[in-house]
């Protein structure tokens, strides 16, 4: 396939063959915490109990991949949250997050185009539900934390599907939202940042890294490496 890098604008095209359109697709699929979102929930939920440092150097070890099993990373990093209050969350989504630039013209031009969007992520259901409804989401997977008497227990919460939605789970659901929608990988795209992202990156017609660690950059076909979200257009019109 052609290869073509423009570092100096901060877009590399590799391993993909122009010109490709976003009509050429049915299904994109997006990452959560700092991809769609400008934090990562689980390190602004742990500065509530004053344990952000701890948590977030377990994050960013599982993001660049080095701590290979994200379930046991997940409980781990759940575990430090036992006993946040609930209304930590809601002042977490209140201060602190916002939506990437670019996230909602992307998504704007996506559902515009015919596409369905779905929200896959590690994170957790209090965000995600909300920026899915903010954004008008399709379909969302996240992974829920228990609660009891207003406080985190410190544990994830079975759903229907599982515990936690990891990268194995991301990838099985990339496929499932796609063979009920009756369209082939191919004609899915996948934006991520993070390790956890790889599985699902793997089985989509088009991968784009965004503002992601080194090892999810190489991976990608695409990588959006400054700007917002938005430039894929520059690239699917």
């Amino acid at each position: 396939m052609n290869e073509l890098k423009k570092p100096s604008l901060g877009l590399i095209i590799q391993r993909l063959t122009p010109p490709a359109r976003l009509t050429d697709f049915k299904l994109i699929a997006f990452d959560m915490d700092s991809t769609l979102i400008n934090i990562e929930c689980i390190d602004e939920i742990a500065d509530a109990v004053g344990k952000k440092a701890e948590v977030a150097a377990i994050t960013e070890a599982t993001m660049r991949g080095e701590i290979k099993d994200f379930k046991e990373s997940l409980r781990r990093r759940v575990a430090l949250l036992r006993g946040v209050p609930v209304t930590a969350l809601q002042q977490v989504y209140d201060e602190r997050l916002k939506l990437n630039p670019g996230a909602s013209e992307l998504v704007t031009a996506c559902k515009a185009a015919g596409l369905k969007v779905l929200l896959v992520s590690g994170g957790f259901t209090f965000f995600a539900n909300r920026v899915k409804d903010r954004l008008g989401i399709d379909f969302a997977r996240s992974n829920l934390l228990d609660e009891a008497d207003g406080k985190l227990t410190g544990m994830v919460a079975q759903q229907s599907w599982g515990d936690i939605c990891d990268g194995a789970e991301k990838r099985r659901t990339l496929l499932e939202v796609a063979s009920l929608l009756g369209i082939a990988p191919a004609e899915t795209i996948a934006v991520g940042d993070g390790a956890n992202d790889l599985p699902m990156m793997a089985e989509a017609g088009l991968s784009v890294a965004y503002h992601a660690k080194p090892k999810v950059r190489e991976q990608a076909m695409i990588a959006i490496n400054e700007g917002g979200l938005d430039r894929l257009l520059e690239i699917l019109k």
